[in-house]
């Protein structure tokens, strides 16, 4: 079975046509719920681990995550920008965490700096989930990191390029904020390389902005003492 709008042929026996404009999640459930296949009671649908703590409240020292990495380039924030938010966080008194993949350690040396902690290459992709799990926050690319924070509840300020559609790849049923020109030229292209110079869609979007987003997903002046 598969979401097809073109004719498949023979290469699936059930083919569903689906609404482009719902999120991914929402797409897989309907195609699953035409095998006859629905959702347990009690159950929302919501993406989770086993095992991870769903949990979340911005409460007073709780961490916040920076994921600066992204497999496809054209959906990557600057580094000298992540490193100026990592900067801006820890002199606002945050705690932060830099996360990346084992090819990405110098990347997230340089983002993390002196003040943040570097755990660039050094997490399993469970620990990553705990990790995340705990954070009050993280901010990150649209990029598996974006979803596995989805999945265990914790807020996202996502830096969206659109070179795919944010309304059906965009953090899913958990508090976000996202940022970033989804009016782009580069909107729908599908790129993996910026298409336009300069990269404007996340470009623009400014150190304060992320740090006012941050805020809002967790503030400070609200957290709840441990």
């Amino acid at each position: 079975a598969a979401v097809s709008e073109d004719y498949p042929g023979s290469l699936v026996d059930v083919r569903h046509r689906g609404d482009d404009d719902v999120h991914e999640v929402e797409r897989a459930l309907s195609l699953v719920a035409t095998l006859g296949y629905q959702l347990p009671a009690g159950d929302d649908g919501r993406l989770r681990i086993r095992g991870t703590s769903t949990e979340n409240p911005a409460r007073e020292g709780a961490h916040i995550v920076v994921h600066p990495g992204a497999s496809v380039p054209a959906r990557a924030w600057p580094a000298e920008k992540h490193a100026a938010l990592v900067e801006a966080l820890v002199g606002a008194g945050r705690r932060v965490v830099v996360t990346g993949g084992p090819g990405e350690r110098r990347l997230t040396a340089y983002v993390a700096g002196t003040g943040a902690l570097d755990l660039g290459g050094k997490t399993t992709l469970a620990e990553l989930a705990e990790l995340l799990a705990g954070g009050a926050a993280v901010v990150v690319g649209n990029s598996g990191p974006a979803h596995l924070a989805a999945a265990v509840g914790t807020p996202v300020v996502s830096l969206f390029a659109p070179v795919v559609p944010a309304v059906r790849w965009r953090p899913w049923l958990v508090p976000h904020i996202l940022l970033g020109d989804q009016n782009a030229p580069c909107a729908g292209t599908r790129a993996r390389m910026c298409p336009v110079p300069g990269h404007p869609c996340l470009e623009t979007v400014s150190v304060a902005d992320v740090v006012a987003a941050v805020e809002a997903l967790a503030p400070v002046e609200e957290a709840i003492p441990v």
